[in-house]
């Protein structure tokens, strides 16, 4: 089936309509100020009293993994003691009658995803939802001829719709679901990525949980998980994180009442409420994550439902590595565009979800650019016993860091066992005790990302699909 030609739409509507939720321009005036400021007053103070200064910025550094720590210990414990996602019976899904079901359209975006392509739409057709209610958007891109021919040659059902995204900067997957997004008129919509293999029943799901929630829930966040865990040691810690993220703390997040920095696929939405926003920013390259905050601010909420979606987890560690530095990238990008007034963002979110935006967005990206600062510092203790890292830990910061060092670290890792556990992957806990190494890959990807923040904060790297194989 050849694709269809897409009518006139804006998909840079948020940078024209909401330009104070765009991250079009990395940091604005003030915050350039604000941040020249600070440097300076810190070279000065390390310049003057070097020693107080490194005191100072040791205990700050120190307090904040302490509550970053107590942070993430609640929202797991919240998680186990009040489960919240949305959960239906056969029985109760079997008793919705198609009429009653909304329109629902699925937004696919290619790019060079000619291996993949039968495959998905082999597995999207098994979805149980009327197909006269359901349209399957194939978004591709302009310049990449090889999709399109394999597109072509396909025998489509009547519910698929190609398009082709005209070529354009910025040249990412959120400027394309913009494209789906206004060339749709259905009541729900839900992004899925090349390699997903939803639960047949989760449009279902979706629509059910719509139904029951209250009118502000505008976005439902199925479960995410890979098919291909046991492909190497990689996959088994990816692995590992995603069951902990979105079986735990997001779980936790929702309970809680917090924003929720949505996962990249499977998130449904109400489409009037989506277009009301403006759609995906499509300068930031965790378009998701962005999204969630976005929902929150705006009076809106999310909630999760017990559905997963298995995805192919990314087994190459220079894929994997380029992979996760857009994510770090986007997390900032998210954390400066919504600190650009922060007394406003207060207003917006209330005392609890702030922190929880310090916490989730700042908070984990100043852990992995942390983290490897504070394991040298260890090292090179033990090694020289230097007296400088010694006068910067006095008694009352020496107790708080070795509380970090003991306790809560090896509480992380009982956090991933826990989360193994819980999904019933009960070969991969043994795989939790090396998760300290998988932290150690997070901060190298995280200091890639701040310095492509710098040189190429729009570009989105691509992660390849298709060739880590089957179900492990």
């Amino acid at each position: 089936m050849k694709p269809a030609p897409l009518p006139a739409i804006d998909p840079l509507r948020i940078l024209h309509e909401h330009p104070e939720d765009c991250a079009w321009r990395t940091w604005t005036r003030p915050q350039q100020v604000v941040g020249i400021a600070l440097l300076v007053a810190l070279a000065l103070l390390l310049w003057r009293a070097p020693l107080p200064g490194l005191l100072l910025l040791n205990g700050l550094a120190i307090v904040f993994y302490v509550l970053h720590s107590f942070y993430k210990f609640w929202l797991i414990w919240t998680s186990l003691e009040r489960p919240v996602a949305l959960a239906f019976t056969p029985e109760e899904l079997a008793g919705l009658r198609d009429e009653d079901l909304p329109t629902y359209t699925i937004l696919i975006p290619l790019y060079r995803e000619a291996l993949v392509l039968p495959r998905l739409v082999e597995g999207l057709s098994r979805l149980d939802y009327p197909p006269e209610k359901l349209e399957i958007q194939l978004l591709m891109e302009e310049d990449d001829p090889i999709t399109q021919e394999a597109c072509a040659k396909l025998d489509l059902p009547p519910q698929f719709r190609p398009l082709v995204v005209p070529d354009s900067q910025p040249k990412t997957k959120p400027k394309a679901c913009n494209y789906g997004l206004y060339a749709c008129d259905s009541d729900c919509l839900v992004i899925f990525d090349a390699e997903d293999r939803p639960e047949p029943d989760q449009l279902k799901k979706a629509a059910a949980a719509f139904r029951k929630v209250p009118e502000r829930i505008v976005c439902l966040q199925a479960k995410l998980n890979f098919y291909n865990q046991r492909h190497n040691l990689l996959t088994r810690w990816f692995t590992s994180e995603y069951s902990v993220w979105f079986d735990l703390f997001l779980p936790g997040l929702t309970a809680s009442g917090w924003p929720i920095p949505l996962g990249g696929t499977s998130n449904h939405f109400k489409v009037k409420a989506l277009k009301e926003l403006g759609g995906w920013d499509p300068f930031n390259v965790t378009e998701d994550c962005d999204l969630g905050i976005r929902l929150h601010k705006h009076g809106y909420g999310a909630a999760m439902i017990d559905s997963t979606t298995w995805e192919e987890a990314n087994g190459n560690f220079l894929s994997w590595c380029r992979q996760r530095s857009r994510w770090v990238k986007g997390y900032i990008q998210t954390y400066l565009v919504h600190m650009r007034r922060p007394f406003r963002l207060l207003r917006q979110l209330g005392l609890g979800s702030f922190f929880s935006f310090q916490m989730t967005i700042g908070g984990a990206v100043a852990c992995f650019l942390l983290n490897p600062i504070y394991w040298l510092m260890t090292l090179l203790w033990f090694l020289t016993h230097s007296a400088t890292i010694s006068a910067i830990f006095p008694t009352p910061v020496y107790a708080l860091g070795t509380f970090c060092l003991l306790v809560a670290n090896f509480v992380f890792v009982y956090i991933t066992v826990v989360g193994c556990l819980n999904r019933g992957y009960y070969d991969l806990v043994k795989y939790s005790v090396l998760t300290p190494l998988y932290w150690l890959m997070m901060s190298w990807g995280a200091y890639k990302a701040v310095a492509q923040l710098i040189t190429r904060p729009h570009y989105w790297e691509k992660t390849d699909h298709g060739t880590m194989g089957g179900a492990g």
